[in-house]
C-alpha cells in the first residue's frame, strides 16, 4: 500500500472510531495499480561492463526491473562488428532470468553498411529501439552544423525505416547536438517519429533547460519521445578562476538527492502520452561520480535508485 492511500485508510478509520460506534467500520483496503501498464524499466550495462552479460543479466532481475539498455559500440559489452555473432546469446541470457534486452546503445552516427548491419541484428533479435551515437559541433558554426546532422538523420531514418527499427538522438549537454530539448525538436521536427525517435533525458535536459527549458522540450519532443534516461546530478564547489569567481562542476548523484525533479519530469512524460523504455543510468563509476563506486557498490546504489523510481512510477503511472 502507498504511502497516501495508507494515511487515508487509517484516517477513515480514526473517524469512525471518534463518531462513537465503539467498532470502526470496516476500511477499504487500496487496490494496488495495473503494474503491467507501467513502461518499462531497463539499467544502462555502461557501468557493469565488466561482468559477463549472463551475471548482468541475473542481477538485474535480483533488483527486480524489466531489462537491458545493452551497450553495442566501441569498447561496449558487444562490439558492434561482433553483434551479429553475439547479440543472439545475449538475448538469450537476458530471457534466462526473465530479463528483455529493451534497448541497445549505438555508436551509429550514419547510414553506412556497419550501421545498417546492426540494425538489421538488432531487428533479428526483436531489439527495435536504438540510442545513436553522438555529434559534436567540432568548431563548425552551429546553423551549418546542424544542417549537416539534419540531413544524416533523414538518411538514418530511411535505413531505420527498411529495417523496421527506431533510431534514437539522445539529448546531452554540453557540445553536443542536441544539447536540449529544443535543439533536438529543430532537427527532428520534418522527420517522421516512427523510425527516427528522441531520447530524452532527466539529467541533461534540467542541466541545460533549467526550470523551464526541459518541460519546453518535452513538449516539443512529445510525437518523438520513446526512450527516457533517468539520472540526476548536482553541482559542487570547484574553486575560483583568475578573476576570483566561484567555480563548480557537476557530478552525478543518486536518482533522489539532485537537483532535476524526476517525479516532475515523469508526470510531464506521463501527461504527454509516454508509455516508452525508462533506461536507470547508474553512472557512478569515477570522479564525475558524488563518490566514486566500484560495480558491486554500483549495483547497490542502483538497488537504492530503483526503489526511489518505482514508487514514482506507482504514483504517476
Amino acid at each position: 500500500m502507498r504511502r497516501r492511500d495508507f494515511l487515508t485508510s487509517t484516517a477513515a478509520a480514526t473517524a469512525a472510531l471518534s463518531a462513537g460506534a465503539g467498532i470502526a467500520a470496516p476500511v477499504a483496503v487500496a487496490t494496488p495499480r495495473n503494474r503491467a501498464s507501467r513502461p518499462p524499466v531497463a539499467i544502462f550495462t555502461k557501468s557493469f561492463q565488466e561482468w559477463p552479460i549472463d551475471r548482468v543479466a541475473l542481477e538485474f532481475a535480483g533488483v527486480g526491473v524489466h531489462g537491458l539498455d545493452l551497450t553495442v559500440r566501441p569498447g561496449g559489452h558487444i562490439e558492434p562488428e561482433q553483434a551479429a555473432a553475439k547479440l543472439p546469446a545475449a538475448v538469450e541470457d537476458a530471457a534466462h532470468e526473465g530479463q528483455r534486452v529493451l534497448m541497445l546503445t549505438t555508436g551509429i552516427t550514419d547510414a553506412g553498411p556497419a550501421s545498417d548491419r546492426l540494425m538489421a541484428v538488432a531487428a533479428e533479435n526483436g531489439v527495435t529501439e536504438l540510442k545513436l551515437g553522438y555529434f559534436r559541433q567540432n568548431g563548425v558554426p552551429l546553423a551549418k552544423r546542424m544542417d549537416e546532422v539534419r540531413r544524416t538523420l533523414a538518411e538514418i531514418s530511411v535505413l531505420a525505416e527498411k529495417r523496421g527499427v527506431t533510431a534514437c538522438m539522445h539529448v546531452h549537454s554540453g557540445e553536443y547536438l542536441p544539447s536540449h530539448g529544443t535543439m533536438l525538436h529543430t532537427l527532428l521536427k520534418d522527420l517522421p517519429p516512427a523510425h527516427l525517435g528522441a531520447y530524452v533525458d532527466t539529467l541533461h535536459m534540467h542541466l541545460e533547460g533549467g526550470d523551464a527549458g526541459w518541460r519546453q522540450g518535452l513538449e516539443l519532443l512529445a510525437p518523438w519521445i520513446k526512450l527516457c534516461a533517468v539520472k540526476n546530478y548536482r553541482k559542487e564547489s570547484n574553486g575560483r578562476d583568475d578573476f576570483g569567481m566561484a567555480q563548480f562542476k557537476e557530478v552525478t548523484t543518486p536518482v533522489a538527492e539532485g537537483f532535476s525533479p524526476i517525479p516532475d519530469f515523469v508526470k510531464e512524460l506521463k501527461r504527454r502520452g509516454f508509455n516508452g523504455v525508462f533506461s536507470l543510468h547508474s553512472e557512478y563509476r569515477g570522479s564525475h561520480s558524488w563518490k566514486p563506486l566500484d560495480t558491486a557498490e554500483t549495483l547497490e546504489q542502483t538497488r537504492e535508485d530503483w526503489a526511489f523510481f518505482e514508487n514514482v512510477l506507482d504514483e504517476v503511472y
